[in-house]
């Protein structure tokens, strides 16, 4: 994402999203608890916009994703989603699920480490919400849910069928989405789709606790890891290495590298300035 700023002035209210910004962390809180935070249009679209707006700032090291209430996220909300959708036209349905997509992306392509906090029901949209993000910190109660098939749709939306095979493999990626049973937190752990299970309720804190260990490191060469984490999924072993090699160049020419070492001879802690 193009750190260069438009015209248009940076947004200060969020309608659909509680968001919070301090020393570099960003939280964002899905704050509709009485309907377990599912989604609604203005929810998708305002994730959309806000992750467009951190990337272009680059003040954010980290982001927590995080739920209001009894879960995480219920997914797309029935009444204000799928009942609306019924009532739309080809290009009207393509360009919803073409903005949910852009969540993902969005997700995917921030210069700086997502970690959703899951408590609760991560459910429909918001396993991908959570499966998007680059680290998953769940507590005992989470438990996962792609449940696409179970309204008629495929269970490939919103890039799950491309994210979800390549976090826990192709057989476990298939059961997941063409049941779409629950997977609670002891076999999300086994399977790989959870980062770390904490104790009952420490989802939140531990989740801040790695945002901060992860805002006070080396920004830049975390932003690059993530790049081509994603980058190089579907490229040739010969590409992969040779963009390796032009990012370490770069990184190679850049301060933190050169404070790591002058940091080293002195025998002091780096004092990373993400450049």
């Amino acid at each position: 994402m193009s750190p260069f700023p438009s015209s248009a002035a940076r947004t200060r209210q969020w309608h659909h999203l509680r968001v919070t910004v301090e020393d570099g962390v960003a939280t964002v809180t899905l704050a509709r608890p009485e309907k377990l935070n599912a989604l609604t249009f203005g929810a998708y679209a305002d994730l959309r916009d806000l992750l467009a707006e951190l990337a272009r700032e680059r003040s954010v090291r980290a982001l927590v994703l995080g739920g209001e209430g009894r879960g995480f996220c219920s997914g797309g909300d029935v009444d204000e989603i799928i009942g609306a959708t019924l009532a739309m036209d080809t290009a009207q349905l393509l360009d919803f699920n073409r903005m949910t997509g852009q969540v993902v992306r969005a997700l995917r392509e921030c210069p700086f480490p997502v970690i959703a906090a899951v408590h609760g029901v991560a459910a429909g949209a918001g396993a991908v919400l959570a499966l998007a993000a680059d680290f998953r910190i769940a507590d005992p109660s989470a438990r996962f849910a792609f449940l696409f098939t179970k309204v008629g749709l495929s269970g490939g939306d919103m890039g799950a069928a491309y994210l979800l095979p390549r976090v826990v493999g192709l057989g476990h990626a298939t059961r997941l989405l063409m049941l779409g049973e629950p997977v609670r937190a002891p076999e999300a752990e086994r399977i790989g789709l959870i980062s770390e299970t904490t104790d009952e309720g420490q989802a939140d804190a531990r989740a801040a606790e790695l945002a901060r260990r992860l805002a006070d490191g080396p920004a830049l060469a975390y932003a690059q890891t993530k790049a081509l984490l994603t980058a190089e999924l579907d490229m040739p072993l010969a590409a992969a290495v040779e963009m390796d090699a032009a990012t370490q160049a770069l990184l190679m020419n850049g301060d933190d590298y050169a404070e790591f070492h002058a940091a080293f001879t002195e025998k002091r802690p780096p004092k990373w300035r993400g450049r």
